[in-house]
């Protein structure tokens, strides 16, 4: 826990300097979130290193996501139409697709966690990770393919932390972003940063989706809509898990 130190007399008097802050861990990282890093690299080190071919199999026919799965009764199957659109998001194809979504979760997701706290945080990763894989679906209803990968919940962090973790000056703020007041929708895009972070994210991913093979492609095809269906929830939904109010930029030009 921070504290804050009363100023010196010296200091009331215009005779000293307050000492400097101590200076900020680079991986200061809130508990649930280094949970989460070990959760996910757990599971992939069972799977790559324990599992046989028939077991890892039955691991993605129990845990992976597959539009194929919502064609037929729900009433004639199993349960894993239940849980699967949450827990794909928990399983990784190859050490390149875990480090690619580990990095940028530790960049997005410790600004987020740290202004929504832990419990908000778990029920953002179980809504944003159905809404990343239903948007998928919408987009390859009946397709076959299995959806795997923290990608989806990735980028609906990244969604959140624009709307306010981008000071109006200056770029991704890690240190105190989380204390920045939320901005509007509209808002956000008065932002430079955010207005163009968000348009060459938008552009990154439109590349995939026309086939154009970019970092993380050696793990598999690129599921670039449920990136899209994760940002747009983020972005457009955080302001029901966040706990601090919104900045009100009517009241901000009338003082």
């Amino acid at each position: 826990m921070d504290h804050q130190r009363e100023p010196t007399d010296d200091v009331r008097e215009g005779r000293g300097t307050p000492p400097p802050l101590p200076p900020q861990p680079f991986f200061n990282l809130p508990g649930a979130l280094t949970v989460t890093i070990a959760l996910l690299a757990g599971i992939y080190f069972i799977d790559a290193l324990l599992l046989d071919r028939e077991a890892r199999s039955m691991l993605l026919f129990y845990f992976a996501f597959t539009p194929l799965r919502y064609v037929y009764s729900l009433a004639d199957q199993g349960l894993e139409w239940i849980w699967t659109p949450v827990t794909y998001s928990l399983l990784h194809g190859g050490i390149e697709h875990l480090l690619f979504n580990g990095l940028w979760l530790l960049a997005f997701g410790a600004p987020v966690v740290r202004r929504s706290g832990t419990f908000r945080y778990i029920l953002f990763w179980i809504l944003s990770a159905a809404a990343a894989a239903f948007f998928h679906a919408f987009l390859n209803w009946g397709d076959q393919t299995i959806l795997i990968g923290a990608s989806g919940v990735v980028s609906a962090l990244m969604g959140a932390a624009c709307r306010f973790a981008f000071p109006s000056r200056g770029g991704f703020n890690r240190i105190d972003g989380h204390l920045q007041p939320r901005q509007t929708i509209l808002g956000s895009f008065r932002n430079r940063t955010v207005a163009v972070f968000t348009a060459l994210w938008f552009f990154g991913n439109l590349m995939i989706a026309v086939g154009l093979p970019l970092i993380g492609a050696g793990a598999g095809e690129i599921a670039w809509d449920a990136h899209i269906g994760g940002f747009l929830f983020g972005f457009l939904l955080f302001g029901f898990f966040d706990p601090l109010p919104r900045y009100d930029e009517d009241a901000a030009r009338a003082h």
